[in-house]
C-alpha cells in the first residue's frame, strides 16, 4: 500500500446519518509496480504542506459558497462532497485567484474549462435542482465570463467533483485525473502519466491533508 499520504483516499463522500456528518475513509490498494512509483513520487513531493495566512484568507473569502454547494447531494441521497477537498482543489488550481486564467484557458477559482462547465450546467439543469447564489437562468445562459463569478465556479466544481467521485468510488488520484485530464485519460483504473496531472494529484492530496490537519487541530482545541 501507499504510505499514509495516499492511504485514506476514499474520503469525498460524507454520509449524513442522524444529523451527524461522518467521513467515509477507506484504504486504497497500491497500483501495480512502476506506475504506482510514479504517482507516489508526486505525492511525496507535497507530503508536508503548511497553509500560509494568505492561503487561509483566500479560501475563507468563499467559505459560505463552499459550505452551501458542498452540502448538496448531487447524485446519491445523503452523500456529499468534502468541503476540505474543494478548498484543496481551489488552492492547488489558482491559489484562490477569482480571475485566474491558465495557458489552456481554464478559468476562475478552480480552473474550469468552458466546454466542461457548459456540460455541467446543462446536467444540473436537467436535475431540476435550485441553488442559492446562482440562478437557473444564469446556468442556462452560461458564458465564459460567468466562470469568474465565485458562486458559479464553486457550484460547478462541486457538481463535477461529486460526479467523478461517484464514478471512481472516491479515489483521489482518479478523481483529480478526471478533473485535470478528462475521464477518457483513465485506463485500467490508473491515472495517466501526464506530469501536469500527477503534479496536481500530489498537490491536491497535500493541501487536503493540510486542511484535515487544521480541522483536527481546531477540534482538539
Amino acid at each position: 500500500m501507499f504510505e499514509a499520504i495516499l492511504q485514506n483516499v476514499r474520503w469525498m463522500y460524507w454520509a449524513v446519518m442522524r444529523n451527524a456528518v461522518w467521513p467515509l475513509l477507506c484504504l486504497l490498494c497500491a497500483p501495480t509496480s512502476g506506475h504506482g512509483d510514479v504517482v507516489e513520487s508526486y505525492v511525496r513531493k507535497y507530503q508536508v504542506i503548511e497553509l500560509s495566512a494568505v492561503q487561509k484568507a483566500n479560501v475563507s473569502s468563499y467559505e459560505h459558497l463552499i459550505h452551501s454547494f458542498s452540502a448538496i447531494s448531487y447524485f446519491r441521497p445523503r452523500y456529499k462532497v468534502s468541503p476540505d477537498f474543494i478548498r484543496a482543489l481551489m488552492l492547488a488550481e489558482s491559489g484562490g485567484d477569482t480571475f485566474a486564467v491558465s495557458e489552456k484557458n481554464a478559468l476562475g477559482l478552480c480552473q474550469l474549462l468552458y466546454p466542461t462547465a457548459k456540460v455541467a450546467a446543462r446536467e444540473l439543469l436537467a436535475k431540476g435542482l435550485r441553488f442559492d447564489h446562482v440562478s437557473v437562468e444564469r446556468l442556462r445562459r452560461l458564458q465564459p465570463d460567468d466562470l469568474f463569478d465565485p458562486a458559479v465556479n464553486i457550484l460547478l466544481t462541486c457538481y463535477l467533483i461529486s460526479k467523478y467521485n461517484k464514478a471512481y468510488d472516491g479515489r483521489l488520484d482518479l478523481v483529480v485525473a478526471a478533473w485535470n485530464a478528462g475521464q477518457g485519460s483513465i485506463f485500467n483504473g490508473q491515472p495517466p502519466e501526464y506530469p501536469e496531472t500527477l503534479d496536481l494529484i500530489g498537490k491536491v492530496n497535500g493541501y487536503f491533508l493540510a486542511f484535515l490537519k487544521q480541522r483536527r487541530g481546531r477540534q482538539a482545541g
